[in-house]
């Protein structure tokens, strides 16, 4: 299915997404690091009958042409964007960093969701450990290797970019993140990570954007550690994927889940790509928390 091109303001610009349609109760729906607005596609497929689904581009992310400047922006914005849809209590659901950036955006009381899914993306460490974590992905080795495996920041021209972006659906059945993916889709996302800059295109997010969101402040009241979980009194729903990059922290999730009421762990078989390979069945988890959403809003009304 194909999307309409929307955009939503912020206090600095624009931030892009992708409006599905459909109708009903408001399910945004947030990408991880170096994926953008397009992977939600076929999940939103299996969801426009029943809600009415929209993607964001994060800063630094497909074709937002925003930049972070600071590292609770990208999350910070759900906020701006929950209040320019005027959703009343909408379902955020987020993967990989979009699970901390949905977490932080109702931890922090900018957004009241009436759930949250929460999909492979977790911070389940204390605040020490995050800290030396989020450095370490400053280090010249991993920028090192985020130019050289994902070729964040890589320049290229019209040709170089088609290369790259038919070698990514050439080898998706093999990849270690795409493998299960439908071909189609794994184009779709890799053409919206390049953005036009003059004559050449820009691989997105640049080494700059990830270091912007990972010099995370120590003593920042919303942190992503694992004690933002006691700042949230909403529904939350995690889906693990058994092959996925918390698979062998599962008695944390468990702990995290069994520490406060309306909330579910549910494992999923899958890679950590969740939104990419097993569309339906993540579809099919997300409607029943919009089910339950559309049930309780019934209640209210009787």
């Amino acid at each position: 299915m194909t999307g309409t091109e929307i955009g939503f303001p912020v206090v600095d610009g624009v931030l892009s997404a992708v409006d599905f349609g459909g109708h009903g109760e408001g399910v945004l729906l947030v990408h991880g690091s170096g994926h953008n607005a397009a992977a939600w596609t076929d999940v939103a497929s299996h969801l426009v009958s029943e809600c009415h689904p929209i993607a964001l581009d994060l800063r630094g992310h497909g074709r937002t042409r925003l930049d972070s400047t600071s590292p609770e922006q990208y999350w910070r914005d759900i906020g701006s964007v929950v209040t320019a849809l005027a959703w009343d209590r909408p379902v955020l659901v987020g993967h990989s960093t979009g699970g901390y950036a949905v977490t932080a955006a109702a931890a922090s009381g900018l957004v009241e969701p009436a759930a949250l899914c929460i999909v492979d993306g977790l911070v389940l460490d204390d605040r020490d450990a995050s800290l030396a974590e989020h450095a370490d992905m400053r280090t010249a080795e991993a920028v090192h290797r985020l130019r050289t495996m994902l070729r964040y920041g890589w320049r290229a021209d019209d040709d170089q970019m088609r290369a790259f972006v038919e070698q990514c659906v050439r080898e998706a059945g093999a990849d270690w993140l795409n493998a299960g993916a439908r071909p189609g889709l794994v184009e779709e996302v890799a053409r919206r990570s390049f953005m036009r800059r003059g004559h050449r295109w820009v691989r997105r997010p640049v080494i700059e954007e990830v270091a912007t969101v990972t010099a995370v402040e120590p003593d920042a009241e919303v942190f992503p550690a694992v004690d933002v979980y006691d700042r949230l009194s909403c529904p939350m729903t995690i889906v693990l994927a058994e092959d996925g990059f918390y698979a062998s922290r599962r008695d944390e999730v468990r702990a995290v889940v069994d520490a406060a009421p309306d909330r579910r762990l549910i494992d999923i078989s899958s890679n950590h790509n969740v939104p990419m390979t097993r569309p339906a069945d993540l579809a099919a988890i997300i409607l029943e928390l919009v089910r339950d959403r559309a049930a309780a809003s019934a209640d209210n009304v009787d």
